[in-house]
């Protein structure tokens, strides 16, 4: 089979890597091509682009982008044609991956959604559109199986790439130490995000929250597709340690975290470490989603826990009163930080199904050959 995959972030890239080497273990004559970043490359994925070359957020952004955009498209519907695709697998990337599941209904070449876009968020009624190009879609979160379910659709949960990915990870050993830490010090972790804008917005912030807890240790999950320039106000407090692309061992090691939503708020959770959740956008982009989004919380964490579990701190909250107190709340022992590991440990038993690339894989395979 003729394998086409596009994943047009950070973390969908991950874990579409991850399932092509699930797929690769069914179908050992398969052959992949897409759109994606390093970890697709790593995985043997041949690319068409990589998705750093093109990766923009927020409404406005989007808008101010679309001509870019839009020539991506063509191109990767060429490209598609082009390599005879047998079936296309889109992960998460909603904007752009509607439109190319639109393309693979057009020309008859099946359409897998593994990660659903998170309609349920917003624009619930994309869920049609959804169920009118997609021939099968794989969730990885427990409700988003009865959200479907109200359109009509019967989709398959598979469990959670994240659960995956936390469980397979192997610490390294003295990291305090190689990082630079004093590991007879309790170090607090900061995941300020993994694109630009988000950088850009919260670091100011967290550098002032840094310099109330001079005592403290914090160490800075950084990426490499990310100019270091970006945490700049923060390589000026002598009480911060830089950990680039290895999140995991600094959550392993931390005793609390201030993180930005998104995928990075459930790896803290699975990593049982309390955390207050912040996300600043810019302001237009921010009033746009405030009039259309239909969920109570933007965080992975309260979600899936269908309640507030973690304090969210979004916009003019994410200042540095509000998160200072929080974090002092949570890196103190007591009722609020034994409330949230409780609340972790309820979580990861929900998600705890099995090995989401493999469940996805095993089911993908049987499709395509029934």
């Amino acid at each position: 089979m003729r394998y086409y995959l596009i994943a047009g972030e950070r973390s969908g890239d991950l874990h579409a890597s991850n399932l092509v080497k699930a797929i690769r273990r069914r179908d050992p004559d398969a052959v992949f091509r897409g759109l994606g970043g390093d970890y697709l490359r790593d995985a043997g994925v041949e690319l068409f682009v990589n998705y750093a070359e093109f990766a923009v957020m927020g409404f406005v952004e989007v808008l101010l982008n679309i001509v870019k955009i839009s020539g991506y498209l063509r191109k990767c519907g060429k490209d598609i044609l082009n390599f005879k695709a047998d079936v296309i697998i889109l992960i998460d990337y909603a904007g752009f991956n509607r439109q190319m599941a639109r393309f693979g209904k057009k020309h008859h070449i099946k359409v897998f959604y593994y990660i659903s876009p998170k309609v349920w968020a917003w624009n619930q009624n994309r869920a049609h559109q959804l169920k009118a190009n997609v021939d099968r879609m794989f969730v990885i979160l427990p409700f988003e199986k009865d959200f479907y379910k109200k359109f009509g659709w019967s989709v398959d949960y598979v469990g959670n790439p994240v659960l995956d990915a936390v469980k397979a990870h192997h610490p390294k050993q003295d990291f305090l130490i190689k990082a630079g830490f004093d590991h007879s010090h309790p170090v607090v972790a900061l995941l300020p995000g993994s694109r630009k804008q988000e950088v850009l917005r919260i670091v100011p912030v967290l550098q002032q929250v840094v310099m109330r807890f001079p005592d403290i240790q914090f160490g800075v999950a950084t990426v490499n597709n990310l100019d270091k320039s970006l945490y700049a106000p923060l390589a000026s407090c002598a009480n911060v340690r830089f950990v680039e692309e290895d999140t995991y061992n600094l959550l392993m090691n931390a005793r609390a975290a201030i993180v930005t939503s998104g995928t990075a708020t459930l790896e803290t959770a699975l990593f049982r470490v309390p955390q207050v959740v912040v996300y600043k956008a810019g302001q237009a982009s921010y009033l746009l989603a405030k009039m259309v989004i239909k969920v109570d919380y933007i965080s992975l964490v309260n979600l899936i826990a269908e309640k507030e579990v973690v304090k969210e701190l979004i916009q003019d909250d994410a200042n540095v009163n509000m998160i200072s107190t929080e974090l002092k709340e949570i890196f103190e022992d007591g009722d609020r930080r034994n409330r949230i590991l409780q609340a972790y440990d309820s979580i990861i038993q929900r998600l705890d199904t099995g090995s989401a690339s493999e469940n996805a894989a095993r089911l993908m395979v049987g499709y395509l050959n029934d």
